[in-house]
Order: C-alpha cells, then sequence, then structure tokens
C-alpha cells in the first residue's frame, strides 16, 4: 500500500477530543517549526537531555508530564509509557528533529528503541493497546480513543515513508509499512456495520474480536463521534485505497452526515458547561452516540447512561468533551475526495 505522510492528517484529533478530559499536558508543536540552527544549540540540548531521562527501559515515555522540563532522577524501569495523548510519539519527533540537525547518537539510539517498542506492542489483530505490555483492564483493547492507534499509525507511515527519518534502516522502514498495512486492515475489521451499512467505530475494540468495548465508567460501548474523524482522516490521506478503504471512507463520511446535531449550541454559563436552542448555530456531533438508537449518551462516574448532558454530574459535564464539531472539516473534504476516487 502506498502511503503519504500522515503527519499533518490527523496529528489535532488528540488536541480536540483530549482536551477537556485529560490532565494538563505538555505541547510540543512549538517545537515543530523551530529550524535547524535551534536544534543545534545549548536550550535543545538541554531539552533532549531531559526527554531522554524520561525515556522508559522499554523505550516508551509517560503520558501528562513536561518531559522537555527537568531531567528524571527516579527508576526508569519504574518508568509507564503509553502512546495516549501523544505521549511517546512527540518526544520521537522531537529527538528526531534534534538527531538531523546534530547528528548526535544518544538521540538516534533513544528514537530506534521507541520505534522497537512500538512495533512490539502491535497485536497479532494489527491493533495498538494504550499500554505495552498490557494489563487487564480497559486500556489493553484496541484504542482509538484520543487518538492513540491513529497517532501511533501516522508516526509509522512517516517512518516507512519521511525523509525525516532517512537514517531509520530500511528493514525497520519496512515493518513500519508492514505495521501501518495491518493497522489499516484492523481498522475495516473493528467499522462497526449496521443494516449491512458501515457507519464509524467505538474508542475502543476488542483486540481479538474487534468488537466494540467499553473504556473508562463513563465511556460506554458505543459509536464515536470524536475519535471516528481521526480514523477517517487517516483513511482519507491514503494514496491508493483499495475499494474496502473507499467503502468504509464512504460509508462512515455518510454516518456523519446523518448524525449532525442542529439547532443546538454549547455554551459556558457561570463555568457549566449548557446547551441551548439556536437555529443559526453549526452543526455539533456528540462524543458517544448509543449503537441501537443513534442517540447522543453521557455518562457520570456513576456508569449510568443518559440522553441529556444536564443530567450528569457537574464534574464530568465540564471536565470531559461531550459536544464537538469534530465532523465539519471531514464533511467539507468528503465531495472532493469522492470525485478524486470515482464516487
Amino acid at each position: 500500500m502506498k502511503l503519504l505522510p500522515c503527519s499533518a492528517a490527523v496529528g489535532c484529533l488528540a488536541v480536540l477530543c483530549a482536551a477537556a478530559g485529560a490532565a494538563d499536558h505538555f505541547s510540543w508543536p512549538s517545537y515543530a517549526n523551530k529550524p535547524p540552527a535551534w536544534y543545534r544549540g545549548q536550550q535543545a540540548a538541554h531539552i533532549a537531555e531531559n526527554v531522554l531521562s524520561w525515556q522508559s527501559a522499554r523505550g516508551s515515555w509517560p503520558k501528562n508530564i513536561d518531559t522537555a522540563a527537568k531531567p528524571y532522577q527516579g527508576d526508569r524501569n519504574r518508568l509507564r509509557g503509553t502512546c495516549d495523548n501523544g505521549a511517546t510519539r512527540d518526544e520521537i519527533r522531537f529527538l528526531t528533529r534534534a538527531y538531523n540537525a546534530t547528528k548526535r547518537q544518544p538521540y538516534r539510539d533513544a528514537v530506534v528503541k521507541a520505534i522497537d517498542h512500538i512495533l512490539a506492542a502491535q497485536y497479532p489483530s494489527g491493533g495498538w493497546p494504550q499500554y505495552f505490555p498490557v494489563g487487564d483492564c480497559y486500556n489493553r483493547h484496541i484504542t482509538f480513543n484520543d487518538n492513540a492507534m491513529v497517532g501511533v499509525m501516522e508516526l509509522l507511515g512517516d517512518v516507512a515513508g519521511s525523509d525525516e527519518f532517512a537514517f531509520v534502516d530500511p528493514e525497520r522502514r519496512k515493518k513500519a509499512a508492514r505495521a501501518f498495512d495491518r493497522g489499516v486492515q484492523c481498522i475495516l475489521k473493528c467499522q462497526v456495520v449496521l443494516g449491512g451499512r458501515p457507519t464509524v467505530w467505538c474508542a475502543q475494540h476488542d483486540e481479538v474480536t474487534f468488537e466494540p468495548r467499553k473504556g473508562r465508567v463513563y465511556e460506554h460501548v458505543s459509536l464515536s463521534g470524536c475519535e471516528s474523524v481521526g480514523v477517517v482522516r487517516l483513511l482519507m490521506s491514503l494514496e491508493e485505497p483499495s475499494e474496502e478503504i473507499v467503502r468504509a471512507v464512504d460509508g462512515a463520511c455518510r454516518w456523519f452526515e446523518r448524525s449532525r446535531l442542529t439547532g443546538i449550541r454549547q455554551i459556558d454559563r457561570d463555568g457549566d458547561k449548557v446547551i441551548v436552542a439556536d437555529a443559526d448555530a453549526p452543526p455539533l456531533w456528540a462524543r458517544f452516540y448509543q449503537i441501537e438508537t443513534n442517540r447522543p449518551i453521557f455518562s457520570g462516574r456513576d456508569g449510568v447512561i443518559k440522553y441529556d448532558m444536564a443530567q450528569i454530574e457537574h464534574e464530568r459535564r465540564n471536565g470531559y468533551a461531550w459536544y464537538g464539531r469534530w465532523g465539519e472539516d471531514l464533511l467539507a473534504q468528503w465531495p472532493k475526495w469522492k470525485e478524486k476516487h470515482g464516487l
């Protein structure tokens, strides 16, 4: 399968989906466009040393920690890395830029070790868990939540085909390409089909059967109006998609078209998220839709499904992204994509 560099295709989805639900997470974009001369300077060298100190013994980095700010001084064997919330992927990209500018071997060694960890973490079914080695709770499942698996795949797509990763040996680059292809097949198998029509994806899927699975207590088995955008954009970024991929994308976009919510707007009222009627508001999508009814669902920490965001407790109502304009840009791109592929 011929790949396009994926880094620009879906990278913002983790921020859009996770912004209200994660702890404060260090943002790397400010370094993404720094010139090579900056990476050869003292500030970049200091940051890189800090980042290296946070790499776990297995090759990954922990999430929701500013690994650039100060060195880790504990036992690296106790660090538990993840691909969630941009962790590991962001550090890989920073160290890759640093290596390309400086040719310092420790940067390359850390990137290669991390790539090997990501390749080892892939299930035989083609998906990735949130953590590796896996435990026995929900994060062992194939994880689309907060863009985790899609972010891993966009990274591997770049490892396989981007000049930025030319320093990686050819065999590893081939492994990255094969892992990406297996990931695409996993995505196709996870797509929820209802009444013969392909729809979208759940935030988590079973690593063996591909069936939708529950996440945290307030993340029920459902169709995701947020994470599915990243999945579709990844499939859209493929230069030569198969007929199966084309059907998957078209079916998902049709679901987004019929699942948009109109006539409502989310506002902040005295520090509280509130939904109000507004005929002129742009369309919204819910984070979760009940599979059987396609109704938006909401849940607090009691795990009880509600059909109105106002019915869950203040903390979960305001500490999670329940609505967003996630499908808007996707549907704007869909007509041009259809024309390109003869639909």
